[in-house]
């Protein structure tokens, strides 16, 4: 059993209240080559900063006031964890207080102050009482070389005993920079009375927007930030260097392993025969895919896969079968249940449908100067009751017709499973670019931007959203850049990569709808309430109702009436931002550019957290598992959809499925995008304590209580089965969409 819900990670520090007892500075590996050695001494204070320190920290020896009576207060500062955080700049603290401000202090015990994962004590004065400190003011300026510095958190307490504050950094302090930071009591505009502190929020507000701005990367698809590449992203939204480093080194470690294989089986061939395919799987292994590899031809693991694959939101309950789809009673009665009939079936709901109609017509991709092939599936689907979920019916175009046959399991057995593959073809493009790139990758990316835009750090909302929008902005940039681009591995070896991706991406834009990101009416709009062993059902709604719950508590505690959500004009300001900057072209998606209460702040809240943990999990985690056997998902065909069941031969099959480089590329991209994070944050902990306050903690633990018992009855639901749905186990499930 997982304990990530009754321990933090072990590579997280402790929080400001925990870290009472360990006050000393501790040695990390891999710090920064300057302070790799113990023997190292911190660099000399020049001779106006030395005087100034001597002032300023006169009554250390004593202990006492001096004469002229001054406040001292115990201020301690904690860097960050991962590499490269330390500094060796010079770091000088202000405390900004009610009645005044403290003398700028540097900040120089003996030794080295702010290594990696230090937690670092020192004494500031003030020439008199401050009250209340509302701000810290942090600055560091350059010594020698640059060195940016990772702050997590600053707690400052007076001598006299009276209560310790904390104040929640997490920000990269890059270059010569001054930063103010708020303690931390999440507050909405009507808190603050303060003149200086809601000048704080404004200036705070109007940096970030000049940092963070939108842009539109292509029409006809949400709006995103305004980088070029991941490089043009402040540091503050950039992946921390152990990401980087582990990101870079997997996919190049990936691409190199089959790249290897290419040239060992014959780079750029075409498969001698289907169990060709099993000379790609060298090291990189899953014990699904291997599962998918020795069952992948059986009708039932095809129907399955529409419930707990890659791509489980596609299927829908078939009342009346379309009229471009000319299935008879006759043509499917062998594949029914003894006394039974189609026409029964259907008025029974046990009749679904994948309906691929979305990809007709849309542009294909050239390989190496040949072109590449599409089809526009229709599937018809029934819950047998013995058999489970299996497919009854293909037609590969939506137009039926002589050239178009309605493929069936009673047809010769290459023709139906070619047919099959044809379907999987359509799905891997609808999974990659529509269920997982738009609506989550792209859908989060809005409220990430209008949430840094519009949102100060203070606000409980940016500190109820922000641990589940880490690192999103740059897997994003760097998505467009590396695999969506012209120069994209899309392109080298997808059929809808260049031109299709974007045709396919706007016409899904035009119909998305905010009841549809909301999983509770995605079924009941899908007519799949009722059918067995829908897993990603069953786990996706216990998830929605956990963090439903939880963000309801969080809500009720700031916003104690409804009224207190109308007039919160940051609030506002950020919804008008998603609506009309991030949503823009979307006449019929149902989002208001107004909330008028808690309840729908709270089901917004909800949509935002579910999309990039849970539906992102079960979009992404899988891909490999389902996709590492190409014969099962292909990226791309090269020969058209067959107009002549009885025409297919195994020599077609090979000739139609991915080539040896298309294949290999296949398995290393999935692997990549689809392995678990080394760095990963599991739903529901939070390592970076943006909430301070008791009654917030407490509900954020008892979110990580109903989810340890999400997890535990997962795990029982599972226990025994040959073949398991752990995508969406919360330990499995990452805070935010990393990859």
């Amino acid at each position: 059993m997982n304990e990530c819900y009754t321990e933090k990670p072990t590579n997280v520090s402790r929080g400001p209240e925990e870290q009472a007892a360990s006050r000393g500075v501790t040695a990390f590996k891999g710090e920064k080559s300057f302070q790799r050695s113990n023997s190292f001494q911190r660099r000399e204070k020049l001779p106006e900063e030395r005087t100034a320190s001597r002032g300023d920290n006169s009554h250390r020896s004593s202990g006492k006031k001096t004469s002229t009576e001054m406040e001292v207060y115990t201020v301690t500062v904690a860097t960050g964890t991962s590499e490269y955080s330390g500094t060796n700049n010079y770091i000088y603290v202000t405390l900004v207080g009610e009645n005044g401000e403290s003398k700028r202090t540097l900040l120089d015990n003996p030794g080295l102050d702010f290594r990696r994962g230090a937690v670092d004590q020192y004494k500031v004065a003030s020439p008199s009482a401050l009250g209340s400190v509302m701000l810290v003011r942090l600055e560091k300026q350059r010594y020698w070389v640059e060195d940016n510095w990772f702050c997590r958190y600053v707690t400052v307490e007076p001598e006299d005993g009276g209560k310790m504050q904390i104040f929640p950094c997490y920000r990269w302090f890059v270059g010569d920079s001054k930063i103010e930071i708020r303690e931390g009591k999440a507050t909405t505009v009507k808190d603050d009375t303060s003149p200086k502190l809601l000048e704080h929020r404004k200036k705070e507000l109007q940096e970030r927007r000049e940092t963070y701005r939108w842009i539109t990367w292509a029409a006809g698809i949400p709006r995103c930030i305004d980088a070029k590449t991941e490089a043009d992203l402040p540091q503050d939204a950039r992946f921390e260097n152990e990401k980087r480093s582990d990101f870079e080194h997997s996919l190049h470690y990936a691409l190199l392993e089959l790249s290897l294989k290419k040239f060992t089986i014959r780079f750029g061939k075409s498969w001698n025969d289907l169990e060709d395919f099993k000379r790609i799987f060298w090291k990189l292994r899953s014990p699904i895919a291997e599962y998918c590899m020795d069952h992948w031809k059986e009708d039932w693991l095809f129907g399955y896969q529409c419930l707990n694959g890659s791509n489980p939101r596609m299927i829908q309950r078939c009342q009346k079968l379309p009229d471009n789809f000319p299935v008879t009673a006759g043509m499917v009665q062998s594949s029914m249940a003894d006394g039974t009939t189609l026409n029964k079936e259907l008025k029974a709901g046990n009749i679904y449908l994948l309906d691929y109609a979305i990809m007709e017509g849309i542009p294909t991709n050239t390989i190496k100067g040949k072109p590449q092939f599409i089809a526009a599936p229709l599937c018809l689907l029934y819950q047998h009751p013995d058999d489970g979920l299996i497919p009854i019916a293909i037609q590969l175009e939506q137009t039926p017709g002589l050239d178009t046959p309605i493929f069936l399991p009673s047809d010769p057995p290459l023709a139906w499973l070619l047919a099959k593959m044809w379907v999987r073809h359509a799905e891997f493009q609808v999974f990659q670019l529509l269920s997982h790139l738009l609506r989550t990758h792209l859908v989060v990316e809005v409220f990430c931007v209008a949430t840094l835009r519009q949102l100060p750090a203070v606000h409980p909302i940016y500190k109820l959203l922000a641990p589940h929008q880490r690192y999103t902005l740059e897997i994003n940039c760097r998505g467009r850049t590396q695999l969506l681009s012209e120069t994209g591995i899309f392109k080298r070896v997808v059929s809808t990569g260049g031109e299709g991706l974007l045709v396919l991406a706007q016409r899904e834009y035009k119909v998305l709808t905010y009841r549809s990101l909301q999983p509770r009416f995605d079924f009941i709009d899908r007519g799949v309430t009722q059918i067995p062993n829908y897993f990603y059902r069953d786990h996706s709604l216990m998830l929605w109702d956990a963090i439903h719950s939880f963000v309801t508590g969080m809500v009720d505690l700031y916003y104690p009436t409804d009224q207190d959500v109308q007039k919160d004009a940051e609030l506002q300001a950020w919804i008008r931002d998603v609506t009309q900057e991030g949503f823009t072209q979307l006449p019929n998606f149902g989002l208001k550019s107004k909330l008028s209460s808690r309840e729908e702040l709270s089901t917004l809240l909800a949509v935002v957290i579910f999309t990039p943990t849970a539906q992102h999990a079960a979009t992404n985690n899988g891909q490999f598992d389902w996709c590492a056997w190409v014969p099962n998902t292909p990226c791309t065909m090269r020969l058209p959809p067959p107009t002549d069941k009885d025409a297919v031969t195994m020599e077609m099959i090979m000739a139609t499925l991915p080539d040896v480089s298309q294949s290999c590329v296949q398995m290393a991209i999935t692997w990549h995008l689809g392995r678990a994070q080394p760095d990963a944050i599991p739903l529901g902990q939070y390592p970076e304590q943006h909430f301070t306050e008791r009654r917030a903690l407490e509900m954020i633990d008892s979110f990580r209580k109903e989810l340890k018992k999400i997890e535990e009855q997962i795990l029982d639901q599972n226990a025994g089965l040959d073949l398991q749905y752990l995508f969406l186990l919360p330990s499995r499930i990452e805070n935010s969409i990393t990859i």
